[in-house]
């Protein structure tokens, strides 16, 4: 079915899922969307000057003038995304009636519903009309997974209407606030979250956005407020943080991923230079010094010296030569901000104690798990004391973060308990790259350190997974990471695309794992089948089974728990 025909085939329950936004004239409305609502106006009279008598010759007016009494209305194509519902959301909260359309319902499709946004499954031109066909859009904002032959798309620009991209929507609405930008290969959605959370803890009323589920977030994957400060996930996908202007940048690591916009890790290093070029004058960098490919961005080589230590700690250029303030942390002593005397607690997470320059300052506890989590947190740290230095006492600041650090839960699908029945736990995690597969690994065997570990892997998309399998590199780092599990399931690779010219399949993965027993098992439900078979036959025997990959390898775990519920308790 093509995109134009989708409209005559919805399903007639999804009329009922469609809401409409009843917003009282107290919300607050954003001055920055007001000036692109005013853009959208001022852009749609020119257009319609230079079109109107073509379309009275056509016998019909698509725009009409808004009743002053109307809210601006924001149409989202791509809602169902994490990224993009988090922006429809943000539009909800500041008073904008809000409508978003995509190709089928997602899961947080269902709060934007819970907020009134209006939602349609499908693209079609209908979606961008009102129910009497005489108003439109002020603006539309555009996923970046969204062609531009999509049928919305074409016509708003046909009738004028402003068309944003994701990255154009973001750099718009954080232009007037002191954005703090968390950009990384990994850990991006991790830092942020926690930072956010800490902030909001500790008082702060700032507004948030990031790429994943956060369950104590109000708004699932936002925090709006009315305060200056503005935390943001920055993805460097297709380019996307390039038109951001942070006022503090963190950069957690730069790595090869995204091998369909990527050609290798040289072209993601010259993305993340632009990006650091994007800081404000006086701003801040905080980047992992522990991470070869993040250390690199700062090209000390191009200005003809070398790196060197001095007292123990590295030394960097100093604000004069960027323009903005870099401070480095991670876990090596010759960081400013750094950890030291690391061990796992009984929460099942991390203790550390925390050093600068050297200094010991304070004994910091995780709840969540892994040597990257404490990297994550020494992020948040860094960033907090410069966001808030001059406005707290340093020995306040530090009691603060040590006091909220060890409430957050984390993120979904990061290293997230689905269940436990008899001596069987089960988890998932969204990692998809041999990194972040290493670093959950890792994280599983801090926990649990005797227990047996089973593996689920599954390779993501014929754009990321396949060409990586077809590098020896990407292959063979896979191997490795997984090669920490007790036994490995590598099931068929789950592809966003109907087709690819890649002859590869998840079985070859399986032949480069050492260490460990693997197997390939295809289908998602025969894997349910068959470790429900094994877990049955010592239901008591402490097995965890984790899952990991970033399709839908996220449905084996509720299904095997239900499962085994059934089997075990009829038993």
């Amino acid at each position: 079915m093509s995109a134009t025909d989708s409209r005559c085939f919805q399903p007639i329950f999804l009329e009922k899922a469609k809401t409409h936004v009843h917003l009282t004239d107290s919300h607050y409305k954003s001055p920055v969307m007001e000036k692109c609502i005013f853009a959208s106006k001022e852009n749609r009279r020119i257009s319609l000057l230079t079109t109107r008598a073509t379309k009275r010759e056509e016998g019909c007016n698509l725009v009409q003038k808004k009743n002053r009494n109307q809210k601006d209305w924001i149409h989202f194509v791509g809602v169902g995304g994490c990224g993009i519902s988090a922006l429809a959301l943000l539009a909800v909260k500041h008073g904008f009636e809000v409508s978003g359309s995509d190709l089928k319902w997602s899961s947080f499709m269902d709060g934007l519903q819970q907020a009134g946004v209006r939602l349609h499954v499908g693209h079609s031109t209908l979606n961008i009309e009102s129910e009497n066909g005489s108003n439109f859009p002020n603006a539309i904002v555009v996923s970046s997974a969204i062609g531009q032959d999509n049928v919305e798309i074409l016509l708003a620009k046909s009738l004028g209407i402003p068309v944003y991209k994701r990255d154009s929507w973001l750099a718009k609405l954080t232009e007037n606030h002191k954005l703090i930008a968390v950009a990384g290969t990994h850990g991006k959605s991790s830092t942020a979250s926690l930072l956010a959370y800490v902030l909001k803890a500790m008082g702060d009323d700032l507004t948030a956005l990031v790429g994943a589920y956060v369950p104590q977030f109000p708004g699932g994957n936002t925090i709006w407020g009315d305060g200056p400060h503005f935390v943001l996930e920055a993805d460097e996908y297709d380019g996307c943080f390039l038109e951001l202007s942070p006022y503090i940048a963190v950069v957690t690591n730069v790595e090869w991923e995204h091998v369909d916009f990527f050609q290798d890790e040289e072209a993601v290093k010259t993305f993340f230079r632009r990006f650091l070029k994007r800081i404000r004058m006086g701003g801040h960098l905080i980047i992992c010094g522990d991470n070869s490919g993040a250390y690199s961005l700062l090209d000390y080589t191009s200005e003809g010296t070398k790196l060197e230590y001095a007292n123990g700690t590295m030394s960097v250029p100093s604000s004069d030569t960027y323009g903005y303030n870099i401070i480095t942390y991670g876990i090596s002593s010759t960081n400013e901000w750094h950890a030291s005397s690391i061990c796992p607690n009984s929460k099942g997470g991390s203790d550390y104690i925390l050093c600068h320059r050297g200094e010991p300052l304070a004994e910091i506890s995780l709840q969540i798990p892994g040597a990257h989590n404490v990297l994550n947190s020494i992020a948040v740290i860094a960033t907090v004391m410069v966001l808030l230095q001059g406005q707290r006492q340093v020995h306040e600041l530090i009691n603060s973060l040590k006091s909220h650090l060890p409430d957050f839960i984390g993120l979904s699908r990061r290293f997230e308990a689905i269940g436990k029945i008899h001596g069987c736990q089960i988890y998932d995690d969204y990692a998809h790259h041999p990194t972040e597969v290493y670093c959950v690994l890792q994280a599983a065997r801090q926990r649990f350190p005797s227990e047996r570990l089973v593996v689920v892997f599954q390779p993501h998309t014929y754009r990321h997974s396949l060409e990586q399998h077809m590098n020896a590199a990407f292959r063979d780092d896979f191997a490795a990471a997984l090669s920490y599990a007790d036994h490995v399931v590598i099931t068929e690779v789950y592809s966003v695309r109907e087709a690819g010219p890649w002859n590869v399949c998840g079985k070859d993965l399986t032949t480069f794992i050492v260490g460990s027993t693997s197997e390939y098992i295809p289908a998602l439900d025969d894997v349910v089948e068959k470790l429900a078979l094994e877990i049955c036959k010592d239901p008591f025997r402490e097995t965890i089974i984790l899952t990991l990959g970033a399709g839908d390898i996220n449905t084996v775990g509720p299904k095997l728990l239900h499962e085994l519920q059934k089997r075990l308790c009829k038993a």
